[in-house]
């Protein structure tokens, strides 16, 4: 589905596209919660019912995903927590086939995520997957999220690449609304983030369930 003739550079994101999301999802829904209610003698439906509105508030800003944000803000090691369930983090089905493949295609790869720098050195340091990006940006360095059309913006002015000749392979809706505002071509979506949760099909975008769709077919078997 991919004319890779016209595609100079790919840029993942990388929860929920190269990492499955159930490893943030259940620290933020689940493990999160629990912590934060026994200290204040709440059960996990009170906690959850107190606590994720709370959340959802931040949500689409840069706030939403600062864990030295929300470390203040609830009085916790939110890193050291996240470090509890490490053992979560995990690639998607052929999240290393395609990044191997785009970079044998002589693409340039970069990787744009929302993820504060701490949690993202965690990850890249769990999966290895550092090496395969000729530049990997955290929202946090260019101080506005991928959901703004100023981080296209900020991105292009530290990167220079063509807006036309780019793809950008997202999870996100919003992001990919912000990018498509800004002018980047090709947006392909991510139809099942999380494995825990059924795929999503009726997207805005070009979306896959699998990366097999964007590999030879030798390759998308193994």
């Amino acid at each position: 589905m991919i004319d890779w003739d016209v595609i100079d550079t790919v840029l993942f994101d990388m929860d929920g596209t190269l990492l499955d999301l159930y490893y943030d999802n259940y620290f933020w829904h689940e493990y999160l919660p629990e912590k934060w209610g026994a200290r204040r003698g709440l059960d996990l439906a009170a906690a959850k019912a107190e606590l994720l509105p709370r959340l959802q508030q931040r949500k689409g800003t840069l706030s939403w995903y600062c864990l030295d944000y929300w470390s203040a803000e609830l009085g916790l090691d939110i890193l050291g927590l996240k470090r509890d369930l490490d053992h979560l983090i995990q690639l998607r089905p052929q999240a290393e086939a395609l990044l191997r493949h785009v970079g044998e295609l002589g693409k340039r790869r970069i990787m744009v995520t929302n993820a504060h720098q701490k949690l993202l050195d965690v990850k890249l340091a769990h999966t290895g997957i550092g090496v395969h990006f000729d530049a990997v940006i955290s929202s946090h360095g260019l101080g506005v999220p991928k959901e703004d059309t100023a981080f296209w913006h900020a991105l292009y002015a530290k990167l220079a690449f063509d807006p036309l000749r780019a793809l950008l392979l997202d999870d996100n809706q919003d992001v990919l609304r912000a990018a498509a505002r800004y002018g980047i071509r090709h947006l392909i979506a991510i139809q099942q983030p999380d494995s825990s949760v059924p795929p999503r099909l009726a997207l805005e975008f070009p979306s896959v369930g699998s990366f097999s769709a964007l590999l030879p077919a030798a390759t998308a078997q193994v």
